[in-house]
């Protein structure tokens, strides 16, 4: 088994990643973009990420998957920008528009540790790929002041393995989606057309790391992979096609979220094929290929109402930094 950040952190090894993590930022490679922008000097590249990292939220939030909400919440910390541009973006305030406060490391450790005091289950990471020196260092502070909760690693599952891998031995759940199958889709609705052959590469190093999921007596998670995947209107997600590849590629075992509460947000609002909610039927279509392809570990959440037309999470979480 590999060893915990705690013993990470004693042992001198997570200052090597902090500094592998900063080696990456700046030309920044931190994210499959690799804009190669010089982030030390004040630019900014396509997630408009600073060098301070950038808190919208930081929280017990209760709207996860039950392992991970279990009783107490998820400690979860909203970071501002995001590598994506996704049309449909549920929490655009935050992740297209910036909003947030920016704070140093020493204060992520204070929230970190607490999300603790609170009696969080764990400490969950919103799409944290680009301010990662700036958490790994924060860790490292909290570490050292008894932080240990599981650490949940909340991503949009656009990952470059070599930020994986500093992540090795780190990140106890890794909770990612999986959002399209096809790169023609991927490039009008999220910007980036390498999305399906990046996001299956993570997805096997994720697996490869943390493996199935792992519950306590209790049923909260303590390690492992669950793979979201957010099923859209007229199958632009290709439902089918990433169901198989998790089936045939990675486990039938691996846990699965499939979500069916699309709700047309940002610049969907109105589209012509993205401003509509998915079907009752559409959805039924991909749970039945949870059954076709043996994936019986995880969670079918309900389609949403047909007559509420309220963008669900970006307008509903308010700033608390």
């Amino acid at each position: 088994m590999l060893p915990s950040y705690g013993d990470l952190a004693s042992n001198g090894e997570l200052e090597s990643r902090v500094r592998a993590a900063h080696a990456l930022q700046s030309p920044c490679r931190l994210c499959p973009r690799t804009c190669g922008v010089k982030r030390a000097e004040g630019e900014r590249g396509a997630c408009n990420a600073a060098v301070a990292a950038k808190v919208f939220r930081c929280a017990p939030h209760f709207g996860e998957e039950p392992p991970l909400t279990g009783t107490s919440g998820s400690g979860t910390l909203f970071l501002s920008g995001c590598p994506l541009h996704c049309v449909y973006c549920q929490n655009y305030r935050f992740s297209q528009r910036g909003e947030g406060r920016e704070v140093r490391s020493a204060e992520l450790a204070r929230m970190f540790l607490d999300l603790k005091e609170q009696g969080c289950h764990n400490l969950n990471l919103v799409t944290a790929t680009h301010f990662l020196p700036q958490l790994l260092s924060a860790l490292e502070i909290a570490a050292g002041a008894g932080f240990d909760l599981p650490i949940v690693y909340n991503s949009s599952g656009y990952e470059s393995l070599e930020t994986l891998g500093i992540l090795d031995g780190i990140v106890d759940i890794y909770l990612s989606d999986m959002r399209y199958d096809n790169a023609d889709t991927a490039a009008a609705w999220s910007g980036v057309r390498d999305y399906p052959a990046v996001n299956r590469a993570a997805i096997r190093e994720m697996w490869r790391q943390v493996g199935p999921l792992v519950t306590d007596g209790a049923g909260v998670a303590r390690k492992g992979l669950v793979v979201r995947h957010l099923v859209l209107p007229g199958g632009l997600s290709g439902t089918e096609g990433i169901l198989r590849f998790l089936a045939e590629e990675i486990s039938r075992e691996v846990a699965v979220s499939l979500m069916g509460q699309y709700t047309p947000c940002h610049r969907a609002v109105g589209h012509s094929l993205l401003g509509r909610r998915v079907s009752r039927d559409e959805f039924a279509g991909a749970v039945s290929c949870l059954g076709e392809f043996g994936l019986e570990s995880g969670w079918v959440q309900e389609v949403s109402s047909d007559g509420d037309d309220e963008c669900l999470r970006g307008e509903s979480l308010e700033q608390n930094v």
